[in-house]
């Protein structure tokens, strides 16, 4: 019926062809085709929503809860805000992380941070940020922790990073602040 020729084709997602993904990556073919291989594995109908996501995030971090990390990281990765991630946006965040230049990490990083994507990190942001590598690294990893640690963290980060002393860190000094 086209109802069910309608499902199938919004179930399943196929990639742009290898060699236009290899032109915006700095993968080679054949590892495209092994990280194609993984991802449809996991997600055999080729997106993933932010539930699986942090399925599948979660078997890195057993020991804590990285369920609030990897809504953060799920929002970076779905780059067209549509809820889902596709290969494309897998491969291409992937090839930043990997084998970006130092500003194309820097800016892959910042955006990971700016929360509400207003261009620059507040305390709160930074905040909600290291609240949630504390709960996804487990109690084991820090099990003295003190309550306020990564509040210490986030004022830390903004004694370095807030050339300005304005209370919130752009895009420029998060840069200028990581090449020193």
């Amino acid at each position: 019926s086209i109802e069910d020729d309608f499902e199938l084709a919004t179930v399943c997602h196929r990639p742009e062809g290898l060699e236009k993904l290899q032109e915006q990556t700095k993968f080679t073919k054949k590892e495209l085709q092994v990280l194609y291989r993984g991802f449809k594995n996991e997600c055999p109908s080729g997106v993933v929503n932010e539930e699986t996501f942090k399925v599948i995030y979660s078997q890195f971090f057993p020991q804590g809860d990285s369920s609030m990390y990897a809504h953060f990281l799920f929002e970076a990765f779905d780059t067209n805000k549509n809820g889902s991630v596709s290969f494309e946006d897998f491969v291409i965040g992937l090839s930043i992380i990997l084998r970006g230049t130092i500003i194309d990490r820097l800016n892959w990083a910042f955006n990971l941070y700016d929360l509400n994507k207003d261009g620059c990190i507040t305390k709160e942001e930074m905040l909600d940020i290291m609240k949630s590598i504390y709960d996804m690294m487990g109690k084991y990893t820090y099990p003295c922790i003190q309550e306020d640690a990564p509040r210490e963290h986030v004022e830390n980060f903004f004694q370095k990073m807030d050339r300005n002393n304005d209370g919130v860190v752009t895009i420029d000094e998060f840069i200028e602040s990581c090449q020193k």
